[in-house]
């Protein structure tokens, strides 16, 4: 019997067909889950003197009511009224919440019309078995799994669309001929009698589909040619316009960024350590190819969650001597395909993570059920969080398929490893870089230096006052108290707080040299090791293979409370078994300690796993629409919201695992339906906007914001300052300069002041590119939305706020790109009324109506008048600031000084001290067209 999966009517249901059996699966758990509480699970405290946890309890009645039941008269049972809250003083449960619906009354009144039969537990037991052996009964179907806790839960039933996203994949025939995705639109618009919307204008969809493959504005000749072309021939024009973005190496970067918004990509580790992580970057690099690359996304699958394993064995199979393989493994000498899999498996890496004040067994059971998340959300659009303790209270996954994903990553251990550079990585500015981090640590390392010589000569004359001979500090570490010197002995408050700052900033400025080896934030498979650090993780010189992670449930998620045995295994619901699983068990895969990754992602990308590609392209027709067909991406479960439109996002699904899981062609086959063409706006405009106020008909295309990126990206575009350079080290843009010096704490210190690239043409760079800090957001990207790199994001929030229109009015970055915008206009056009309609030409690809150009001319003259009387200020920026800090032991304030080195010779973005009043006129227009409506929002 396949299993479930169909949807079945109640017509072909099996139900109860005698009154022992009805009073056994429906009536005695109603009145069992609704009354009990308070009627007999306490016999101490039983109200109303109800004892309901018998018939007998119910004929004999409370202490006011003796006709709570009447077998076989509902009508004189007190028991219908109370449950139908039809006497005010007898309203039964009492909670709103808990009410009976009207198919559990019923089920109450049919139960006393039988004559209220109670069978005995024997009774009871015997009939509840023979139900579970109805795989579909009117209280829906029973989902196989490796089985509950209980065995109710086990033999739990699901409505079959609640359950949709468990069923197998099987690919629906379109309603109608011609493009699939416009039948299935179309036919539930007819459905509920309405017309899509007619296509856009051809300006309109340029920029839609520019914004949306590649994250900038077209130019004015793009629109012009586009336009010219699509007047003669649209279809032809259409489709060489998507394969000239599509081939675009911008296109990886735009799309890349919604991989890393799930993924949650940062440069820093975040919680109290926020250090940096050598080379993130290089994940971030990966992720942008192997979207301009088309990677199938069943191997992009493959290499995040296992590309180590991948890699080495591919290694070990390439040179096959033992110690020649652990030489170049550890020498990260591998080619160039293994260090790409290697680079992606960074993605195990991408969570915040700090073992600091934690016990180990603690941090590393806190990164496992981080990792088992991040890869249940990421590929499987699952929470797995939810059934950790317990069963899933809604779905059908049992704890013990949470502790079989657990015991996967149970032997992975994080490590940064050397994988040499591959051809092409950006190394770029790794000189000047190096400089900069140079006299960061020669700064802090002297200062230490000079404290720690002060205090052994201290240390010198306190032995030689007590007689004893002199030892250094690491010599006297662990010598009774009365033998050795206080600590931080010579120094003052002052000195004792530096001290630690000092050894801190040496040790991150140390640190950050690794910026430029070739490290790759990675993991291995070894055993669990006995020191855990945010700062510095390698794997040991030789790891053992033959250790095994011993693996078990924990009750409640505690490790303090062992259970079950489990093996490594995967979700037993969704009935895909192991490629070598076994006859007895197909969901648990051998207990060897490597290769469980790998058993686990080929179990994720196989063809038949229904939930990977109904994730991935629910979030691609996500991303391109604005809204997701199923709309919580990151959960498909019951809980979660259903998909609008179903068969077509099985049919999505099922032909993209048919054509080989390339994405670049499942985007060609959305962007050429009229759907993804119609306009934004509906001749029933305002009917939908009442009886569909979430389109989830797509009887139009959904306006949106545009990103905190793609506002960025489209400044510096539109102003010609763009720099197209892709990868390599984070890009540092200006950020707001009282955040940016503001203390960010980090390991009872300070951690070092954020630093802007000294160049503008490293500053504008794509803003996929900035260097990203947990714990210190860019307040302009942060303002529009960007979301924070903790925690997956499965949609970002494009809620409109008064921050918003201030920081876009007043804002250094936006006054600078109205400056760099103004400068180009002087550039390209002779007079005024020129520069007014080329900027128009620049930000919004049309001509400036008369009425517009009037008044813009009369406002850029009225601005040129002020400005002739005003001399702005030269923004200035420190070369040191002076830090606060509480000395730990002591609690004695101190302060100390922070150098900027970057500001000794920084070049500055055009500003308004160094141009004219003209040009500053000028750039206040061009700051009111970055501030409209038609820029902020893509139709």
């Amino acid at each position: 019997m396949k299993r479930l999966l169909a949807f079945l009517t109640l017509a072909q249901l099996t139900s109860a067909s005698t009154p022992e059996e009805h009073a056994t699966l429906h009536a005695l758990p109603i009145l069992s889950s609704k009354c009990i509480a308070c009627h007999g699970e306490d016999p101490d405290k039983i109200k109303g003197e109800l004892n309901l946890l018998t018939r007998e309890g119910y004929l004999k009645g409370g202490e006011f009511i003796d006709n709570l039941l009447i077998p076989g008269d509902p009508e004189k049972s007190f028991l219908m009224t109370v449950i139908k809250w039809e006497d005010p003083d007898y309203e039964m449960p009492p909670k709103e919440n808990d009410r009976l619906d009207e198919k559990q009354i019923a089920h109450i009144e049919t139960w006393i019309k039988n004559g209220a039969p109670w069978p005995d537990e024997a009774t009871q037991k015997e009939i509840r078995l023979a139900e579970r052996n109805k795989k579909v009964t009117e209280h829906g179907v029973i989902i196989e799994t490796s089985g509950g806790l209980a065995d109710d839960w086990t033999f739990r039933r699901y409505q079959p669309e609640t359950v949709w996203a468990f069923q197998p994949l099987i690919k629906p025939t379109p309603p109608a001929d011609g493009h699939p995705i416009d039948a299935f639109i179309n036919a539930k618009l007819a459905a509920h009698k309405k017309q899509p919307a007619s296509r856009a204008d051809l300006s309109t969809l340029i920029r839609r589909v520019n914004y949306d493959l590649v994250g900038l504005p077209p130019t004015p000749k793009e629109t012009h040619d586009f336009i010219t072309a699509a007047e003669a021939d649209f279809t032809s024009a259409w489709d060489a316009l998507v394969n000239r973005l599509l081939d675009s190496p911008h296109h990886g970067e735009r799309w890349a960024q919604h991989w890393l918004d799930v993924a949650r990509y940062s440069d820093t580790g975040g919680l109290s350590n926020d250090y940096e992580r050598s080379n993130a970057w290089r994940y971030r690099d990966y992720v942008i190819r192997a979207f301009n690359n088309d990677k199938p996304y069943n191997e992009f699958i493959l290499e995040q969650i296992a590309g180590d394993e991948l890699a080495d064995q591919s290694l070990r199979q390439r040179v096959g001597d033992d110690a020649k393989y652990e030489n170049l493994r550890r020498k990260g000498h591998y080619s160039p395909k293994e260090g790409e899999q290697i680079i992606a498996s960074s993605f195990l890496r991408m969570g915040p993570w700090d073992p600091a004040m934690v016990e180990n067994k603690e941090a590393r059971q806190q990164y496992i059920d981080d990792v088992v998340n991040a890869v249940g959300q990421t590929f499987l659009s699952t929470t797995m969080r939810c059934f950790k303790c317990h069963d899933h209270k809604f779905d059908p996954l049992p704890t013990k398929d949470y502790y079989r994903m657990y015991s996967v990553f149970a032997g992975t251990q994080l490590a940064e490893r050397h994988v040499s550079w591959l051809d092409g990585e950006n190394k770029n500015h790794f000189d000047q870089e190096k400089e900069q981090v140079k006299i960061l640590y020669n700064f802090a390392a002297t200062h230490a230096k000079s404290l720690q010589e002060k205090v052994e000569d201290a240390a010198r004359q306190w032995y030689a006052e007590n007689n004893l001979p002199y030892k250094n500090l690491n010599d006297r570490q662990n010598d009774d108290d009365d033998q050795k010197p206080p600590r931080h002995v010579g120094l003052n408050e002052t000195e004792k707080g530096t001290l630690k700052v000092r050894e801190q900033d040496e040790w991150i400025w140390e640190r950050r040299h690794e910026r430029f080896e070739p490290m790759v934030q990675s993991v291995y498979n070894g055993k669990d090791p006995n020191f855990l650090n945010a700062r510095k993780l390698r794997m040991p010189g030789k790891v053992d293979s033959n250790w095994k992670p011993d693996s078990h449930i924990l009750t409640g998620g505690s490790l303090e409370a062992p259970g079950e045995k489990v093996s490594p295994g995967v979700l037993s619901a969704l009935g895909v078994p192991l490629e070598n699983g076994s006859r007895d068990d197909p969901y648990a895969m051998p207990n060897d300690l490597n290769g469980r990754r790998l058993a686990l992602a080929k179990w994720i990308a196989h063809d038949k796993n229904p939930l990977t590609a109904r994730s991935i392209v629910n979030r691609i027709w996500q991303y391109h629409f604005g809204k997701a067909l199923a709309g919580n991406p990151n959960n498909f479960g019951v809980k979660g919201k259903a998909p609008t439109h179903p068969e077509l996002l099985d049919y999505l699904a099922a032909d993209f695992v048919e054509n080989g899981w390339k994405i670049k062609r499942l985007h060609r086959l959305i962007l050429s339906s009229q759907v993804y063409q119609q306009s934004g706006q509906h001749p029933d405009q305002y009917k939908l906007a009442q009886e569909d106020p979430t389109n989830d008909l797509f009887a139009f295309f959904p306006n949106r914001r545009l990103t905190a990126e793609e506002i960025r990206d489209s400044m510096l575009h539109i102003t010609g300052e763009l720099n197209p350079e892709q990868g390599g080290l984070p890009a540092r843009p200006e950020m707001n300069m009282e955040v940016a010096l503001q203390p960010r704490m980090i390991q009872f210190s300070i951690a070092p002041t954020y630093l802007p690239s000294p160049v503008p043409e490293q500053r504008n760079r794509r803003s996929i590119y900035a260097y990203r800090i947990r714990g210190l957001a860019d307040p302009f990207l942060e303002t529009f939305n960007q979301p924070n790199p903790n925690d997956s994001c499965e949609e970002r929030d494009s809620a409109s706020v008064s921050p918003q229109a201030f920081t876009l009015l007043n804002s250094d970055l936006v006054t600078d790109r109205s400056i760099a915008l103004a400068l180009r206009l002087e550039k390209e056009a002779a007079t005024l009324p020129e520069k007014i309609q080329r900027a128009f030409h620049l930000v919004f690809n049309r001509n400036a109506t008369d009425l517009e150009h009037e008044k813009v001319l009369t406002y850029v003259q009225e601005m040129q008048s002020y400005h002739a009387n005003v001399t702005p200020a030269k923004r200035t920026y420190p070369t040191e600031i002076t830090r606060s800090l509480v000395e730990e032991f002591s609690g004695q304030p101190f302060e100390y000084q922070e150098i900027l080195p970057v500001f000794n010779n920084y070049t500055p973005d055009t500003q308004a001290a160094d141009v004219s009043a003209n040009t500053r006129a000028l750039a206040d227009l061009c700051l009111i067209l970055f501030n409209s409506h038609e820029f902020v929002f893509c139709y």
